[in-house]
């Protein structure tokens, strides 16, 4: 018996070898999609403040932080002069009924109490909802926020207009209307046909 002279082993192996490479040549690797780098788009710093302070107001008990800044239009001067929101806090599980925390200063709580219909009836009018059921109050130090000052007009409202635009205390939205209703007050022009 003979056997049978062939290739050996390790030339069998180079080529495998070689016919799995030239396979691979021939077949041409997938497409990468392009991905965005990561960060994304550039944000302005304005766009950010409200979410890292909704962060904080959310740990001290404050589901919107608006109440806080907008503590002196929810309950008007003379209560924010003495009163400022501590925290709200809501049964387990729920956004309603809550109970606002205010910190009062000096020897105004006897009077809050008589007022605290009328300051949950303001806060549940703010939030468009029943959030605040009660009214807790607790002594303590009270800086008064700075009142609103009303803008200033920026330049007087022409005659022609009325007099229904000179009571609109928001500069912007003034401007908005009077270009508006000088837009009407002008005949359409016809288009120009070349």
């Amino acid at each position: 018996m003979t056997k049978d002279v062939g290739e050996d082993a390790p030339a069998k192996k180079a080529k495998a070898k070689g016919a799995a490479k030239a396979g691979a040549k021939t077949a041409k690797p997938p497409v990468r999609v392009y991905e965005r780098p990561r960060g994304g788009e550039a944000r302005m710093v304005s766009d950010l403040v409200p979410e890292i302070g909704r962060a904080a107001f959310r740990k001290f008990g404050f589901v919107q932080s608006s109440v806080v800044s907008r503590w002196r239009e929810i309950v008007g001067d003379r209560l924010a002069d003495v009163t400022q929101p501590a925290m709200i806090r809501f049964p387990a599980g729920q956004k309603a009924g809550g109970t606002l925390h205010l910190t009062i200063s000096g020897a105004h709580a006897p009077m809050l109490q008589h007022v605290a219909p009328d300051i949950i009836a303001a806060v549940n009018r703010f939030f468009g909802y029943a959030a605040v059921a009660q009214v807790r109050m607790t002594h303590g130090q009270v800086t008064p926020a700075a009142p609103v000052q009303p803008p200033a007009m920026l330049k007087p409202v022409p005659a022609e207009l009325g007099d229904s635009l000179r009571d609109i205390g928001d500069p912007e939205l003034r401007t908005v209307l009077e270009r508006m209703a000088a837009g009407l007050a002008t005949p359409p022009k016809l288009p120009r046909i070349s």
